[in-house]
């Protein structure tokens, strides 16, 4: 999980952050950690018990009728090919803007090392299958951190630095502050740290997070995480796997590309506002030895490969469990299947290199991305929670906020991140609306949900009626307690070993001390209550 969402361009993107708007900068992903712990109490073992292939096939698990099939074989084609190959098509973008900046040579002759990459990828992942590309993620995973601890040991050692002592003496005070300013008029002000207004604030701490639907940060879990989930040995395994990664995620892994980020603010005060996250790039081209550069591509590489791999298998698998399986050839073998799954993974990877030769740059991706799927995670969330929630619930959550995002944007001046408020606002209205105009599932496909996943909960107590041979879960008071325990244990160890790497040991320690309590209180729970009855 965490190699597939280290890509070529997170060390770029999280120095550009850095540069910007000091450390706090970083709160523009870090206010996703709610809804990914969320993800590992409330949904691991959901997805673990379904006992599904992809996350789209969870469509016709939930749903009935002609709308759940229509939901499955879109939602397939449209994640599978269409945004997952622009996500492919940016992240080779990515990898080609870096050896041009690190090589100085044109980025024709870097796409045939970049597409030859890619091909290797496509072969192993097409002849492997999951296991392999999860196999080959956790190698990749520990070559690319290895190179980006290096990278930052050196950078910060070098004698224009000198140490971090020597980086806080060059650098203002504001670019050491872990938290926003809240209050202020005006948003990321360059030059200071992070400022939000008060209404700004809410947006990304309270909305953001369960509203927006967000690749490896969806509501609920979903894409690859909940492909990983679903493939883990058992309920057990899915929740602790999808923790540590969360804690991997958050903790361990931006701490490097961090520190460099700030070290490239003292050797490169000449780079202008779009240029930024170029000094990553410039770092390791100016003051590696021949030996680290070469350990240093490799790494970048490496994190390259791990999300290329995981997005060709991740697509392949929509076209064919729940497009190609499910709509157009249904009584094929296993070998059959495996076959013409190699030859999609080709196909994907052609499709993704001509997007490639289409793309030049995406400026506010991520940004897009939030707007137009604001109102949908509701929806993701309340499926599991909510009988009455319907396939014409989410198509129409789907669908709703593009045409909210487009009237903000073409007949009013309401900017990011409040527009999440009104679209976000329409969006829920619309389904809502949309649930309780249409019929519901029906009731013997809910009463089968519920047998295969058994939520429980008072969402499901009209459905959990008369059904006595189904123990359904319990225990939810303690499910928020472990949720709010882990929030805290990630925060403050991602800000306990900020600290120490800052040299500020005392408190770094009583962050870290305060994480520790944190998941002291995780493990009592689930210790106590026994994991049958905690995961169940």
């Amino acid at each position: 999980m965490v190699a597939t969402t280290f890509a070529a361009d997170t060390p770029l993107a999280v120095t550009e952050l850095v540069a910007k708007n000091g450390i706090a900068g970083n709160w523009l992903w870090w206010n996703f950690l709610f809804g990914s712990m969320l993800t590992v109490f409330f949904f691991a073992r959901l997805w673990r018990r379904a006992g599904i292939l992809t996350d789209v096939e969870f469509v016709e698990v939930r749903y009935s009728g002609k709308p759940a099939s229509f939901l499955r074989g879109f939602k397939a084609l449209y994640l599978g090919l269409f945004v997952n190959t622009v996500i492919i098509g940016w992240v080779n973008v990515a990898m080609v803007s870096i050896l041009t900046g690190f090589f100085g040579v044109s980025e024709e002759i870097v796409r045939y090392y970049v597409f030859g990459a890619m091909l290797i990828v496509a072969i192993y992942s097409a002849l492997s299958g999951l296991w392999g590309v999860a196999v080959t993620d956790a190698f990749q995973f520990a070559i690319a951190m290895v190179g980006t601890i290096v990278l930052a040991i050196v950078v910060v050692n070098l004698p224009d630095i000198n140490g971090i002592s020597g980086l806080k003496e060059k650098l203002p005070e504001w670019v050491f502050k872990f938290t926003p300013v809240v209050g202020a008029e005006k948003e990321l002000a360059y030059g200071g740290v992070l400022a939000l207004s008060v209404s700004s604030f809410i947006a990304y701490i309270f909305v953001q997070w369960w509203a927006s639907w967000y690749p490896g940060a969806e509501p609920g879990g979903g894409g690859y995480v909940a492909q990983r989930m679903m493939s883990a040995k058992d309920e057990k395994h899915s929740l602790l796997a999808t923790l540590w990664f969360t804690i991997a995620h958050y903790c361990i892994r931006p701490w490097p590309w961090i520190i460099v980020g700030l070290a490239t603010l003292v050797l490169y005060p000449e780079l202008g506002l779009d240029d930024k996250k170029l000094g990553y790039i410039y770092a390791m081209r100016d003051y590696l030895p021949a030996g680290l550069k070469g350990l240093l591509i490799a790494a970048f590489f490496a994190a390259y490969m791990s999300t290329i791999a995981t997005h060709l298998n991740w697509g392949t698998s929509y076209v064919i469990n729940d497009f190609y399986r499910r709509f157009v050839k249904r009584d094929g073998s296993e070998k059959h299947y495996v076959f013409v799954a190699r030859l999609v993974t080709l196909i994907v990877m052609v499709v993704s290199v001509l997007i490639t030769l289409i793309i030049k740059t995406i400026s506010g991706a991520w940004q897009f991305i939030i707007e137009a799927s604001a109102g949908l995670g509701l929806v993701l969330i309340l499926r599991w929670y909510w009988w009455r929630i319907n396939a014409w619930s989410e198509i129409v959550a789907m669908i709703a906020p593009l045409f909210g995002y487009a009237y903000i944007k073409f007949f009013t001046k309401i900017t990011f991140p409040e527009t999440l408020f009104y679209i976000v606002g329409f969006t829920t209205a619309s389904w809502l609306l949309a649930t309780f105009i249409t019929k519901p599932v029906d009731r013997e496909h809910l009463v089968n949900f519920y047998r295969r996943v058994h939520p429980g909960g008072i969402g499901w107590k009209k459905i959990a009626k008369g059904i006595r041979d189904v123990n359904p879960d319990s225990g939810y008071i303690y499910l928020f307690l472990d949720w709010i325990s882990g929030i805290v244990l990630v925060y403050m160890s991602l800000f306990g070993i900020g600290k120490i790497v800052l040299g500020e040991y005392l408190i770094g320690i009583v962050y870290l001390l305060i994480g520790l309590i944190a998941g002291l209180v995780i493990y009592w729970d689930l210790s106590k209550r026994g994991w049958e009855k905690a995961i169940r």
